[in-house]
């Protein structure tokens, strides 16, 4: 037991990929583009694109030019680098509501920030949520987590007015309110301008956790896509392009709390990382990103909505928005057999939340992805 539970990152383990089907990839040598290959050799396309951490594609050449120029200049050093205001001036640019960054290396990391900074802030210390927030303690209530701190937090559905404007009754004084804006469906901008309005109301912080979303739905996600701005952005995956990097963005009066506690890590300003947002947002800049995530994710979600239709039997119904999106599985056995089958077939897809695309899928590669699928569901729904 080299690594308890086969790898650090959970999403990767093969159970949850494949479940308990047998000669499945189990690691990867190298990726470009939207393929990757396993320890075999074997080149597979990406549906799943490192569980939305890349949007530009592997290997991107703008990013891999910055970060190697950022590698050879020593990545990092005992005094910050010019790059980190560069680019915090980059984001407050086009970040909506931000004044102020601050930087991590993770999006667990960037959230329980933008939760302290909250409390600073409010001087209170509940928290109500709404989302994936990261393993850490304060959005967890896992075995070894406190149960005083788990007792914080209150959960609530998504989408769900009534149950948002009561969970912030009931666990009031609340300094924060946090959000993951996209969870199985597109947000209803009621619910948003209700967060909005709410937090406003009781002096909370609205925490939007844009760590999927944002460089995806649009460059300043669904702050800017929906025209509802939160007290505080956190900001990782795609932003990075694959690279371990997240930000905390918000109007300056909020975040200057961040200046009032202890929020600091060796590596969270290396020369690398920065590089590769700063590289990023380049690339937003020059090209359409976002129109291409959106129009290439259409046909993938369409896609999905008509196999889906076709094989009842196997397929409950597609779940998501088109930027990130997975068909739900009618029960175990059915999600083991077609994330096998399309493994075999050289695809590696998720089955749960979520899949993604990218600047480096075409039409023409997901499209050959439906042609698969459609023939795995078939199959899998003939032997049922």
């Amino acid at each position: 037991m080299t690594i308890p539970g086969f790898t650090s990152t959970g999403s990767k383990r093969p159970d949850v990929l494949f479940g308990s089907a047998t000669g499945m990839p189990r690691s990867m040598t190298r990726a470009e583009g939207c393929r990757l290959w396993d320890g075999a050799g074997t080149e597979y396309v990406d549906m799943m694109m490192a569980l939305g951490a890349v949007a530009l594609g592997y290997a991107h050449p703008a990013v891999v030019t910055a970060t190697s120029e950022a590698v050879r200049a020593g990545t990092v050093g005992s005094l910050p680098p010019t790059l980190e205001l560069d680019v915090a001036e980059r984001l407050t640019a086009a970040i909506p509501g931000a004044e102020g960054v601050r930087f991590f290396k993770s999006g667990a990391e960037a959230v329980a920030a933008a939760v302290r900074v909250a409390r600073v802030y409010t001087d209170r210390e509940r928290v109500v949520t709404c989302g994936y927030h990261g393993w850490l303690d304060w959005c967890q209530s896992e075995p070894g987590v406190p149960r005083s701190v788990a007792a914080l937090r209150t959960e609530i559905p998504f989408n769900d007015v009534d149950a948002l404007e009561r969970a912030m009754e009931r666990a009031a004084p609340v300094a924060a309110l946090v959000l993951e804006p996209v969870i199985d469906a597109a947000p209803e901008i009621e619910w948003l301008q209700a967060a909005r309005a709410v937090a406003d109301r009781t002096g909370a912080v609205l925490i939007f956790d844009e760590i999927k979303t944002a460089f995806r739905l649009a460059l300043g996600g669904v702050a800017q896509r929906y025209g509802v701005v939160p007290d505080l952005i956190v900001l990782g995956k795609a932003m990075g392009n694959g690279f371990p990097v997240a930000a905390l963005c918000g109007c300056k009066d909020v975040m200057h709390a961040a200046t009032r506690t202890w929020i600091s890590s060796t590596l969270a300003t290396e020369f690398a990382s920065l590089a590769a947002v700063r590289a990023v947002l380049d690339v937003f800049d020059g090209e359409a990103v976002v129109e291409h995530l959106e129009k290439v994710g259409a046909v993938l979600f369409g896609g999905l909505e008509r196999i889906a239709e076709r094989y009842p039997g196997v397929f409950a119904r597609v779940r998501g928005i088109p930027q990130m999106c997975y068909l739900h599985c009618t029960d175990s056995t059915s999600w083991e057999s077609v994330a096998a089958g399309m493994a075999r077939r050289g695809i590696l897809c998720k089955f749960a939340a979520y899949n993604f695309v990218s600047l480096a899928h075409s039409d023409q590669v997901v499209e050959r992805v439906l042609q698969q699928l459609d023939r795995v569901a078939g199959q899998v729904e003939a032997a049922c």
